[in-house]
């Protein structure tokens, strides 16, 4: 009667066992959802039929969204940290592409408090060889980063971390720099800090706590999602208040340090699905 008690107990111990196992034969999948919204509103491309509405009163259409996220990183309630391998840590998230807005993952089987991440390219893989830099990092995909729909500048200032295009009435013509007469804004947000000479840095590492809306239980036998809301709208409402009229387009400018601030507001955790 001992003997079959201390075997129940001992196969419970096992079954409730949650501390992370760091060996990567043991790794399970996570997903973590960035779900697009302005406000308190759907998020939706090329909305010319419904603007939206920022604190200055002005109205605008989206025509354009894509930023980085990378280097993620999952923490349990005792402060144990799981690093995902940085080859398998870099996502683009592209508004035009409601897929995009999964980034999958493996971390140990494990429940996890605290999710981390940086908004952006770090320094080490934007200075790294080209042939490091693939998949979504690829330098050449999707053309030039000024005006076309690629993600990167040049070695020293490195890749845009999040590039945001839209129109809006309030913007003369005389200063939206686009020659077919669209009152066009245009955000790319970048600079890690430079490689041949010091340049800004608007790298940003955002950490969730997940304690509020669900723990991320992480098990082999299924996929825990962490939903993310992403509030574009901070973009202007954010700490800083920011006024498409005075502020149409903004590159790699000191401005943009304003904008990167207001970036780290975007993101809030909705639930947690196990």
């Amino acid at each position: 009667m001992i003997i079959g008690t201390i075997f129940m107990i001992t196969a419970c111990s096992k079954e409730d066992d949650v501390a992370p196992d760091f060996e990567e034969k043991n790794l399970a999948p996570l997903s973590i959802e960035f779900d697009n919204i302005v406000g308190d509103r759907t998020f939706s491309i090329n909305n010319t039929g419904s603007l939206y509405t920022n604190s200055n009163g002005e109205k605008f259409s989206i025509s354009m969204l894509q930023y980085f996220i990378s280097n993620i990183k999952v923490s349990t309630a005792d402060g144990i940290t799981y690093t995902v391998n940085q080859d398998s840590s870099y996502f683009l998230i592209n508004g035009a592409d409601r897929a995009s807005r999964f980034t999958r993952v493996r971390v140990p089987e494990g429940d996890y408090t605290k999710l981390t991440f940086t908004l952006g390219v770090d320094s080490l893989r934007s200075t790294m060889p080209v042939d490091k830099r693939t998949g979504v990092l690829d330098p050449a995909l999707g053309g030039g980063g000024h005006d076309g729909g690629g993600m990167y500048w040049g070695w020293n200032s490195g890749y845009i971390f999040f590039k945001f295009e839209g129109n809006s009435s309030v913007i003369s013509n005389d200063t939206s720099g686009d020659p077919t007469g669209k009152k066009q804004f245009k955000y790319h947000i970048g600079g890690f800090g430079g490689y041949s000479a010091p340049t800004i840095n608007n790298i940003k590492t955002i950490t969730v706590d997940l304690t509020n809306a669900g723990i991320a239980r992480v098990r082999k036998d299924r996929q825990s999602n962490i939903h993310l809301f992403v509030d574009i709208m901070k973009v202007f409402d954010g700490t800083n208040r920011i006024s498409i009229a005075r502020n149409p387009n903004v590159m790699f400018s000191e401005f943009s340090v304003n904008i990167a601030a207001n970036l780290t507001e975007m993101f809030k955790h909705d639930h947690t699905e196990n």
